[in-house]
């Protein structure tokens, strides 16, 4: 990767920030560290084109209020953003994809996987190709379940459980669990915020 990839790091928390600068810096990327979403809008205009990972929780301004604010305030530069979120955010983070956010990542998360997402959002100022052909790759996997399986993971992706799955269409909540074990076999998810991510991708949850 280009050292002149810029990437732009918001988190209040100083081990994370530490952590994710020796990481990031490491794969050959610029890092930039701030530990608010508001000290980063007001540097904002003087900043180069890249990509912004920040925490979805933080004190003054979340994650949240950012992406509300951010597309506006960069006018014709759009930023890509990836907002990591704490176990039991998911919910909230399919919120801020829904306000523009590319991905997220659900602490704790695998540090190959985080480089991936920013070499695929910065690819994003490039042309879109790489993101392009993920999307085209999660709407084939949803292709391949069959309409049984696709509504298991409508519910599941929507935050319904297992019970009120199997009650919405008259099964057992066993017959549901083959289900939901055929659905992130198919989809190739390993967990089920993954399985959010791919639904999105593949344009099962709307913006």
């Amino acid at each position: 990767m280009s050292q002149s990839a810029k990437v732009y790091v918001i988190d209040d928390d100083p081990a994370m920030r530490d952590s994710l600068d020796f990481l990031l810096g490491s794969a050959g990327f610029s890092v930039r560290l701030f530990d608010s979403a508001q000290i980063f809008l007001d540097e904002l205009p003087g900043l180069e084109a890249g990509c912004v990972v920040t925490d979805i929780r933080m004190p003054g301004m979340d994650g949240m209020e950012l992406l509300r604010r951010l597309n506006p305030a960069s006018g014709d530069r759009k930023l890509p953003v990836i907002v990591m979120t704490g176990h039991g955010d998911v919910p909230l983070a399919v919120e801020a994809m829904k306000l523009g956010a590319l991905d997220f990542l659900e602490k704790p998360f695998e540090d190959d996987r985080l480089i991936g997402m920013i070499e695929i959002a910065l690819s994003k100022n490039d042309g879109c190709s790489k993101s392009e052909a993920l999307t085209a790759e999660m709407a084939a996997r949803v292709g391949s379940l069959t309409q049984r399986e696709r509504q298991v993971m409508q519910g599941l992706v929507s935050g319904q459980s297992n019970k009120a799955i199997a009650r919405e269409y008259d099964i057992s909540p066993r017959t549901v669990e083959v289900y939901r074990a055929n659905v992130m076999t198919k989809m190739q998810a390993g967990n089920l915020s993954e399985l959010v991510r791919f639904a999105i991708r593949a344009g099962m949850i709307e913006n």
